[in-house]
Parts: C-alpha cells; sequence; structure tokens
C-alpha cells in the first residue's frame, strides 16, 4: 500500500483577519503573504469588488482573509503547509478553543513577555510530569500554550 501524505493550511475563523495575521506573523517568525497582485488581477477583470479589498500596511488586502506562512516554505504555499489563514466570520467566539498551538521556545519567560506585549495575554499555568508551560489567549481570546 503507498503512503501518502495530505497537504493542509490551519484556517481560524475570527473578527479582524489582519489583527490576528500581524499577531500570529510575529508569534512564530512568519511572514505575512502579500496579495496585492492576485487582487489587482481579480479587481481588473470584475472578479471581485472594491468593497472586498482593504488597505493594510500600504498594499492591498482582502478584506474577510489574510494569511501568514513560515519563510521556509516556498511561494506559492496554497496547500503546502506552514501556512495559517484568518478568515473573517460574522459569530464570536464563545467557548474554548477545540484546537491549539503549542509554541516550544528556548526561553519560555521572554516569549510570554514578547507575546503580551504583541497584545496576548496570559490566562493560565499547567504542569505535568515536571514539565510546565504558559495558557495564553492571542488577541482575540483563541488559546495556546507556551512551553
Amino acid at each position: 500500500m503507498e503512503t501518502t501524505t495530505t497537504s493542509f493550511k490551519i484556517c481560524v475563523d475570527c473578527a479582524d483577519p489582519h489583527l490576528l495575521a500581524a499577531f500570529w506573523a510575529a508569534a512564530l517568525g512568519y511572514d505575512i503573504e502579500d496579495h496585492s497582485a492576485l487582487i489587482g488581477q481579480l479587481l481588473s477583470v470584475g472578479a471581485i469588488g472594491p468593497d472586498e479589498v482593504v488597505e493594510v500596511d500600504g498594499r492591498q488586502a482582502f478584506r474577510a482573509a489574510a494569511a501568514i506562512r513560515d519563510p521556509a516554505v516556498a511561494a506559492p504555499a496554497v496547500g503546502h503547509g506552514g501556512r495559517v489563514l484568518f478568515q473573517a466570520v460574522p459569530e464570536p467566539k464563545t467557548a474554548k478553543n477545540r484546537l491549539h498551538l503549542d509554541l516550544h521556545v528556548p526561553d519560555q519567560a521572554a516569549a510570554v513577555a514578547r507575546l503580551v506585549e504583541l497584545g496576548g495575554t496570559v490566562t493560565g499555568h499547567g504542569e505535568q510530569g515536571g514539565h510546565g508551560w504558559t495558557v495564553m489567549a492571542d488577541p482575540e481570546g483563541n488559546e495556546f500554550c507556551v512551553a
């Protein structure tokens, strides 16, 4: 039987995709994807309207979506892993995440301090088998751990 891998990206529902893309790009050392060339093409052929576009950091971006990627993954990274898509949804976050990221860092205290400066909040601490971690939330309240 032949084994194949399945390509994927992580998708995060949110209220402000650009806020979360900026936070998570800084948190992970990822690059924010520049979709301005694609947006220009889509606008020029009428595939999207100007109401679907917003200016972010001096360039055109999709109003309802933003993405970040591992800088080690060659562009275009769609479907090739190392990518996180943030997509605007109308409903707010109402409960604990069913899936979260664990960030493994060499200096937990320094990483937590940096993430707080970026807009994250500390929500708790955990320990198991002598290994401790800090539970945090991103600017929209999505939980993650720093170990």
